[in-house]
């Protein structure tokens, strides 16, 4: 080869290695992971190390962790006139020496991610996000009593959802069904779908809010084929700060029960009474459903393998209702009882045909048992509270910018696949505006930075990644 063939060789070679070197290199902790997004939902894939998992949530998710940090940050100085960093401290100081070393590398892998795009968060302000239904009001009104002052501060009343066996169902094993009641804000940041493949444990396909480790609002399925779900309890007070964290009771609890009896035990060690739940659970190999009410000084468990459970944000136990809440068992005209009339009614008439479709049915059932009629309100099973002239507990003035924002169900055939059925925003088809609830009802103004439109979604599979 010529002198001038060979330099232009040289010349071609250099220019590519240099185009090489500028392509964007691919962290290897990201291996196995993606992002998807369809009908209002992301998709995540996660796997690998509690630090590469989380490493991979934080880099996937870093604008929407970002964006529900700021509005969680809001909720809690509004509805406490505490500052962020006064959450920060409680979780440095009260909750984060309690997480196991498991966790704490997941939450300090999603702040590495975080830090990858950009995103100045810690594992403090993490660990603060995900305790944030137990921080407030739990912590907060525990708080309050310590200094001698008594803090009017209920928690909302979330969710509506059900879990039945036997009898009641088409086929006779489990179907389960639940629905999220959040405000608006923050329901329409709630649309994650995690499939999480550890080292260590089950795989995990649950829905979640960004940034957290649980689900949040708790439904989800495990490789064992333990199907999960909650709804809280309302006008409950109660909290141990020498406890364990619920999200991380919660986590643990999706990710290493083979059974109903697992999934109890898990919950119940270390219960701080952060987030009082009334959880709904089922084997999808036996057959078998349970509800654990799980206060903190009155814990139930029930179990069968033929009937149903439900909630709707009502109290169970005698005890726990005197004890632990102010909740009014017999004010008929209460959301949470109104929906506990009509899940009964539901079971009963659908008893024998309960399947898939009718979960979706049940969860955007719009009939008021109190008014006797079919309205959408603060009394249906799929709220909407924003048309409500009455508010409801923990979500006043009437007219509140809150009700359900998604739902999911699922039957024991699907359990088996790891696949479930999701509807983003209000499942009944009917949306919500923001700038035309602002216009109308200009009282809630103050929350015009953050509230978005939270439009209906068709019904859609979602299956872990192959």
């Amino acid at each position: 080869m010529s002198r001038p063939g060979v330099a232009g060789v040289l010349v071609l070679l250099a220019c590519a290695g240099a185009l090489v070197s500028r392509q964007p290199k691919v962290d290897a902790r990201l291996q196995g992971a993606s992002r998807s997004e369809k009908n209002g939902w992301i998709f995540v894939h996660l796997e690998g190390s509690p630090a590469q998992a989380g490493f991979q949530h934080g880099y996937l998710l870093a604008p929407e962790i970002r964006d529900g940090q700021r509005l969680i940050a809001f909720l809690l100085e509004r509805d406490t006139k505490l500052g962020w960093k006064v959450f920060r401290d409680a979780a440095r100081d009260v909750l984060w020496p309690k997480i196991e070393p498991e966790y704490q590398a997941e939450l300090r892998g999603i702040a590495g991610g975080l830090k990858a795009r950009g995103v100045e968060l810690d594992e403090i302000d993490l660990t603060a996000m995900n305790a944030w239904q137990e921080l407030s009001p739990g912590w907060f009104k525990w708080r309050e009593a310590q200094q001698g002052r008594q803090a009017r501060l209920n928690p909302p009343e979330h969710c509506s959802a059900f879990v039945a066996t036997g009898s009641y169902t088409r086929d006779g094993r489990p179907v389960i069904g639940h629905n999220a009641w959040t405000g608006y804000a923050e329901g329409a940041r709630w649309n994650i779908i995690f499939d999480i493949l550890p080292r260590r444990g089950h795989r995990i396909l649950m829905d979640g809010f960004p940034g957290l480790i649980h689900s949040g609002d708790d439904f989800g399925v495990n490789s064992a084929g333990i199907m999960i779900t909650e709804t809280t309890i309302s006008q409950f007070s109660g909290f141990d700060p020498d406890g364990i964290a619920e999200f991380v009771r919660a986590r643990k609890a999706m990710q290493y029960s083979s059974s109903i009896g697992d999934f109890a035990r898990i919950m119940e060690a270390g219960n701080n009474g952060g987030y009082a739940n009334n959880w709904l659970v089922a084997d999808s190999k036996t057959g078998e459903i349970g509800s654990l009410e799980l206060g903190l000084k009155n814990v139930t468990l029930l179990r069968t393998k033929d009937g149903y459970f439900a909630g709707s944000n009502f109290p169970v136990n005698e005890n726990l209702v005197r004890e632990e809440t102010d909740f009014p068992v017999k004010d008929l005209s209460n959301s949470a009882n109104a929906r506990h009339v009509r899940w009964d009614q539901l079971m009963a008439e659908y008893k024998g045909r309960i399947d898939v479709a009718a979960g979706q049915r049940f969860l955007s059932d719009h009939y008021d048992t109190f008014d006797k009629k079919e309205e959408p309100d603060e009394r249906t099973l799929c709220g909407h509270i924003d048309l409500s002239p009455r508010g409801v507990a923990g979500w006043e003035p009437p007219y509140g910018t809150a009700g359900a924002v998604q739902a999911k169900v699922m039957d024991a055939a699907m359990a088996g696949r790891m696949s479930l059925m999701a509807s983003m925003g209000h499942s009944c088809g009917l949306d919500f505006k923001a700038a035309d609830h602002l216009s109308a009802h200009p009282e809630f103004a103050w929350e015009k930075d953050f509230l978005r439109d939270l439009d209906s979604h068709p019904w859609t599979g979602f299956q872990v990644a192959k």
